[in-house]
């Protein structure tokens, strides 16, 4: 069996990317992902393309698709931690959607998308509990779904505004990443948001993190909101980027030595509200790589 450090190299560089789901881009207001990467490829390199497998994919995924364009798989529907998950009526429904979008790799949020029976439409997504615990089953489930589908699989870090169990949230995925011998998919939004809800600096913990196992990056607008005096950061994927966000960005672009892929995501908006927000990336990435993406 190869190593993490052996199947990256073989991991295609994707460059920029938008994301989308299932009737996304039907939606008023949203942005069209083949009408940006006409406009401009560099900014619509790839189209990770968020997965229910009971839905299945839209005509755009689909068109997309035929037209030989790179794309990711975002899962939407599977505890990582529960093996129960890992059917095989699900991973047949995996492996079919896998055959039509080609995907240079399989990835979603490593925490809960359903309690109890796994229903359609149920996306809930919680973060993991954050406790020793809680490492190895979802490590044996990243293995499990990489063996049963010979594809690289990357765990993301979920978003929330609370989080139980003491462990940090980089720590817990440096973890998960040892033991399943994975590369990452940091969501630098959602981090930003632990490091918030914890009352930390933006950075804490990325000096210990392996930045050498993050393949692809996540970047997304966030806005603070009060509940009842509780501020909480609402994952929106608006256009405003937080200042946390691009400091924990630039932070891990510069040591992140295995980085393939930065999905923009704003799949909520119009081209004309967005386009600013690819360029900037586009430059920051850039300017912390040193190297154009």
């Amino acid at each position: 069996m190869s190593s993490f450090s052996e199947r990256v190299r073989a991991l295609p560089h994707l460059g920029l990317g938008v994301s989308t789901e299932y009737g996304a881009t039907d939606r008023e207001h949203a942005l069209d992902p083949v009408a940006l990467r006409e406009e401009n490829p560099s900014w619509a390199a790839f189209l990770e393309v968020g997965v229910e497998v009971s839905v299945g994919l839209d005509v755009h995924a689909v068109r997309w698709a035929e037209r030989g364009w790179p794309t990711t798989y975002h899962f939407l529907d599977v505890n990582l931690d529960d093996p129960e998950d890992l059917d095989e009526t699900w991973l047949e429904a995996v492996r079919q959607t896998i055959a039509v979008l080609k995907p240079a790799w399989l990835c979603g949020d490593a925490g809960l998308w359903h309690l109890g029976r796994r229903d359609r439409g149920h996306m809930l997504l919680l973060p993991p509990v954050l406790l020793p615990e809680a490492v190895t089953p979802m490590a044996d489930g990243l293995r499990a779904l990489r063996a049963a589908t010979g594809l690289e699989v990357l765990p993301e870090n979920p978003p929330g505004a609370a989080f139980l169990g003491d462990l940090h949230l980089l720590d817990f995925f440096a973890r998960v990443a040892e033991e399943a011998d994975t590369g990452l998919l940091v969501d630098c939004a959602h981090l930003a948001m632990f490091q918030r809800a914890r009352g930390l600096d933006p950075l804490t913990a990325l000096d210990g993190f392996p930045c050498d196992r993050v393949v692809e990056l996540h970047v997304a607008g966030g806005t603070v909101r009060d509940h009842q005096g509780l501020p909480w950061v609402d994952d929106d994927h608006g256009r405003d980027v937080l200042p946390d966000t691009w400091q924990i960005a630039e932070y891990i672009t510069a040591r992140a030595t295995n980085l393939k892929a930065v999905v923009i995501e704003c799949e909520r908006n119009p081209i004309d509200v967005v386009r600013p927000l690819f360029g900037e990336t586009a430059a920051r990435w850039s300017a912390a790589a040193g190297a154009t993406p």
